[in-house]
């Protein structure tokens, strides 16, 4: 079998929030007072507990540098797993209204992935996220945001999948007008209708997880006539408790059924899993061959936002990775 760091990778579905460094944690929360959860590496007891602990992580970010350093660190992690490219989740409206400063955060996060991506040979892009839970005047923000700053090429919901869309469908008109992709979180927490409504009402050029989608043979229909990817995280699944093991994952369900599925860690901090390690529990969870590992390297090119270029270049990079050179 061959070595899955070496297979050039993009990696789609992983939140920024999500990858801090445990001792870059600890260091943060130290210098502003803020206590974290103690957590070793592993599963939850429940989504609740999760949130919990993820909150604490974020109220660690507080400065330029603070936002800086995590980005950069992201990058030197990524391509330590042989990511080559990838789009990093980040809650910026949501940080920037916290610490009432709306362009801060993401600034300083472009900041620490230019240098973060010299440094390391990797590139990145961002995808701003949006909770359900919140006013569609934020998301307007996440929005203007994308819109102004070229390297954030996608928008998109997240959070509780049990709230409706429509109170965000303007949104999704002004950045499919203004060219901005479309990412919803969906089928993780709720069933197929959430992934229905991401794909219709949303917009959704990808889907992220979207692991409930075998609940109704019309929805698998949908993604699968209307080619839109599934971004699948199976570590973070069984982590949170959404997939009861590894084993009984739904994933090559997913693809016995011609859909698209691309592998991701989604919260490699809390798992202690990155992309590679990933793959490589893929693989040997469900028998796939070297060759299969690399269809879904070329699933996750195929399915990004990168320039055409470099989307041709890890496409030829694969095949060589592929024919054993």
């Amino acid at each position: 079998m061959r070595d899955l760091v070496t297979l050039p990778k993009a990696h789609l579905h992983v939140h920024l929030e999500s990858t801090v460094r445990p001792g870059t944690l600890a260091e943060l929360a130290d210098r502003h007072g803020v206590e974290v959860p103690a957590h070793t590496t592993g599963t939850f007891d429940g989504f609740g507990p999760f949130a919990v602990h993820n909150g604490a992580v974020r109220d660690c970010l507080r400065e330029p540098g603070d936002f800086h350093r995590i980005a950069y660190e992201f990058c030197a992690e990524e391509a330590a797993q042989g990511t080559r490219y990838a789009e990093v989740t980040f809650t910026a409206a949501a940080h920037g209204e916290r610490l009432g400063d709306p362009d801060m955060p993401l600034g300083a996060v472009l900041a620490g992935l230019a240098a973060g991506q010299t440094a390391h040979g990797i590139e990145c892009r961002v995808i701003v996220d949006h909770p359900r839970k919140r006013s569609p005047q934020r998301f307007e923000d996440s929005l203007r945001l994308a819109v102004e700053h070229p390297q954030v090429v996608a928008i998109g919901v997240a959070g509780a999948e049990d709230h409706p869309l429509t109170p965000f469908a303007t949104v999704f008109r002004a950045a499919r007008e203004a060219g901005i992709g479309l990412v919803h979180h969906a089928g993780e927490t709720c069933g197929a209708p959430s992934i229905a409504e991401a794909v219709t009402l949303g917009q959704a050029d990808r889907i992220g997880h979207g692991i409930r989608a075998l609940d109704d043979p019309s929805v698998v229909a949908l993604l699968r006539d209307r080619a839109v990817p599934l971004e699948v995280c199976p570590s973070s699944n069984v982590a949170l408790g959404l997939v009861e093991s590894l084993s009984s994952h739904p994933l090559p369900k997913l693809l016995d059924a011609g859909l698209t599925v691309t592998i991701n860690t989604d919260i490699p901090s809390a798992t202690g899993i990155g992309l590679a390690e990933e793959y490589s529990l893929v693989r040997s969870t469900f028998g796939y061959t070297d060759d299969r590992m690399a269809c879904f390297a070329l699933a996750a090119v195929d399915a990004s936002f990168a320039p055409d270029d470099l989307r041709d270049s890890l496409r030829q990079d694969i095949a060589a990775w592929r024919a054993g050179s």
